[in-house]
């Protein structure tokens, strides 16, 4: 199994979502996050007066999932979050060694669904 991290601008969120709940992938954690990469923050305008904004919102979207569906996930997160800009965010992927359900005391893939 894998842990599927995606940080992916706010505005993308519901079409990744349905995008995913489509393909049949149902179970999310999703974090609001801010960073900077490339980008290096970005002008605002308050008031009449212009200041650096340093850290842009992103959300962190995470997901545990069989490894024959990293592939699809992963094109998925592609083609719904690309924007061709600088800030489209990054995809990360971690084995998953266990996992267990408090609740239940199951292990491994049946703990997941």
């Amino acid at each position: 199994m894998k842990k599927i991290e995606a940080i992916i601008r706010p505005e993308k969120f519901q079409v990744l979502r349905d995008a995913l709940s489509s393909i049949g992938i149902g179970g999310l954690t999703i974090t609001e996050a801010a960073g900077t990469g490339k980008q290096k923050g970005q002008k605002g305008l308050f008031r009449g007066n212009t200041f650096q904004i340093q850290l842009l919102p992103k959300l962190k979207v995470e997901m545990v999932v069989d490894d024959h569906q990293v592939d699809q996930i992963i094109d998925q997160v592609i083609e719904n979050c690309y924007t061709g800009n600088i800030g489209d965010g990054k995809i990360f992927i971690y084995p998953i060694e266990e996992i267990i359900r408090i609740r239940t005391k199951e292990r491994g893939k049946e703990a997941v669904q």
